[in-house]
Parts: C-alpha cells; sequence; structure tokens
C-alpha cells in the first residue's frame, strides 16, 4: 500500500471516531458556496459543484442544507476567498493548508498561532509547493460490479492507482485526468463517497511514535480552525503509528 492510501485509510478510521459532524458539513457547505460563485448553480455544468454536492451526499448532509448552500453561494453572502499556508511543524514535517475564508487577516493570525505554538514556522507561499504532487483520489463503496473490469475502465480512464482497502476501493489519478475519472464514473452509473484534489507529498519523514503523535496533534488543531479545509504533509504513516492510533 503506498504512504498516502495508508495516511488515507488511517485518517477516515479516526475521523469516523472523533471528527464533528459540523465541521464536515462547515467544510463541504464553503466548497459549495464558492463553486456556485465560479460557475454558476447549475451542477451539470459545474464540475466543482457536481463534485461538492456528491462529497455531501457522501457524508449524508440534509438535501436542505445543500440548497441553502447553492442559494447563499448566488447571492451576496459570504465573500470567500481561497488561499493557502506553508510552512514547517517539528522534526522538519512540511505542511500545505488549504483555506476558505471572508477574513484574511483572521485566517493568518489563527494559521500562523498553530505553527508558533507548536514549534513550527509559516513560510511564504509558494516555498514548500514543490514537495508536493496535485493528485485526485476517488473512494468508492465495493458494490456488486465486476471489481477486475471495472479496474480496467479505470485505467484507461488515467488511474494510477488501483486500491481495495476493507469495504472500499481507493482510486488515485494526475490531476488532468481528475474530469476523465469522474465522467468514466458517471458513464458507468458508480457514484464516489467521496472525490477530492489532494497534495500528494513527493517523499515522506518517518519518526518515531511519540514525535509523530506532536505532528497528529499539529494536524489536529489546524482542522479544528474554522477556515481550514485540507491539511497535507509529509508525515509518513508508519505500521507502528497506525496501531499507536488505532489504540487510542
Amino acid at each position: 500500500m503506498s504512504g498516502h492510501s495508508k495516511w488515507s485509510t488511517i485518517k477516515r478510521k479516526k475521523g469516523a471516531l472523533d471528527a464533528k459532524r459540523s465541521k464536515m458539513f462547515s467544510k463541504i457547505v464553503k466548497e459549495i458556496q464558492i463553486a456556485v460563485k465560479e460557475g454558476g448553480v447549475d451542477p451539470e455544468g459545474n464540475p466543482r459543484l457536481r463534485l461538492a454536492i456528491n462529497n455531501a451526499k457522501g457524508v449524508n448532509m440534509p438535501k436542505d442544507n445543500v440548497e441553502r448552500a447553492i442559494k447563499k453561494g448566488s447571492s451576496d453572502g459570504d465573500n470567500l476567498q481561497e488561499t493557502s499556508f506553508e510552512g514547517y511543524g517539528p522534526y522538519g514535517i512540511a505542511f500545505f493548508i488549504e483555506c476558505l475564508s471572508d477574513n484574511n487577516q483572521r485566517t493568518v493570525g489563527e494559521v500562523r498561532a498553530v505553527f508558533n505554538k507548536r514549534n513550527g514556522n509559516l513560510g511564504t507561499n509558494g516555498s514548500l509547493s514543490f514537495m508536493f504532487d496535485r493528485k485526485g483520489t476517488f473512494t468508492i463503496l465495493k458494490s456488486d460490479f465486476d471489481i477486475e473490469e471495472f479496474e480496467l475502465e479505470m485505467i484507461d480512464a488515467g488511474a494510477e492507482e488501483f486500491e481495495i482497502e476493507d469495504d472500499k476501493i481507493i482510486i488515485t489519478c494526475a490531476l488532468e485526468d481528475f474530469g476523465n475519472i469522474q465522467k468514466k464514473l458517471d458513464e458507468l452509473g458508480v457514484e464516489a463517497e467521496n472525490a477530492e484534489l489532494q497534495r500528494i507529498p513527493n517523499d515522506t519523514k518517518v519518526l518515531d511514535v511519540e514525535e509523530a503523535k506532536q505532528i497528529m496533534a499539529m494536524i489536529d488543531a489546524f482542522e479544528e480552525l474554522d477556515d481550514v479545509q485540507n491539511v497535507f504533509h509529509n508525515l509518513e504513516m508508519t505500521d507502528e503509528l497506525a496501531e499507536a492510533l488505532a489504540n487510542e
């Protein structure tokens, strides 16, 4: 199993235990709003909105919440802007943080405070982006379709990795093939539980369990911030760390 897939698996299992439902909904609501502002209210003509709505279904967000988010995004609601931050945590772990915010000054202050409190350093934009590749990932619940045939269809559409983990299929593709994979899934009538663009580290760093737990606490601190949408890093999710997290 590749390092980033292992991390995704552990994150999902951990998230099932301690992620706050309201935080998940808040992230998707913001994504819907920014998608509407960018490309309009019609999901058929707005791939980003269609993706956000699919992800809302994946976490069982009520339809009323989705409709309110679309309406707010099409009105003069929150003036959300996309912004990102890069920096180092303890032990040389690199962080790339994506945010959606209506107050950039507040967001900068909150992100910087986490870096400072946990012995990290906020860097300049672009300073660490070369350490991460932009990849698309799709999480699909296994169904009664032919897995081997489905894998071939996905490879033809541009899948780089096709991994089966418990009752889920994880598909990874290059950024430029994200739309092709989504289109092929639509053609096959297969709905992804979750689909997103991630920043996958080119190289990961191995820390001992106690050091790694400090990084995990830092990740949690970032993810608790209202304006933070995604936190990417290059900590290697070793079997030892995965076991320690599973037993917490």
